[in-house]
């Protein structure tokens, strides 16, 4: 279990622990069983719209994307937090077997309500440093006393 971050210890502009996920067709596949898109756009490379659309490949889905910025997220939160209001926006393609680097940023922290207030920007990047997937979280967190 990871550990459990507390409002006495985020700074604004701190960076949350990122990580890189690289999507193979495998993933796609089992992501495409539980979600029910089974859109061939996702996992089949012959899908003639692919080549038709200039696409060079098969795309990750927008809402596998969503998850892993969610997993960020509730990373930051830990299991005494509580994630008060997440979304994304779909801005860029991300494509199968390419590296997907999940990152955030504390963008306020404030007390509000008698809670401790945690606001994050959080997204997925392309291997040329495009924000593909931004978003938004807001987390409150224990004080440690």
């Amino acid at each position: 279990m990871a550990e459990q971050t507390y409002f006495d210890d985020v700074k604004e502009g701190q960076e949350l622990p990122e990580f890189t996920i690289q999507p193979d067709k495998q993933q796609l596949v089992k992501f495409a069983a539980g979600s029910g898109d089974f859109n061939p756009l996702h996992f089949d490379e012959k899908f003639p719209m692919l080549k038709g659309m200039g696409i060079a490949d098969n795309i990750v889905h927008g809402r596998f994307k969503y998850a892993q910025v969610g997993r960020i997220v509730f990373a930051f939160a830990g299991y005494k937090g509580r994630v008060k209001k997440f979304g994304v926006s779909y801005r860029g393609m991300d494509l199968i077997n390419t590296p997907i680097k999940v990152k955030g940023v504390v963008t306020a922290k404030k007390q509000e309500g008698g809670e401790n207030i945690v606001e994050l920007d959080v997204w997925t990047e392309d291997a040329d440093g495009k924000k593909t997937t931004p978003g938004t979280a807001v987390v409150a967190l224990p004080s440690k006393g």
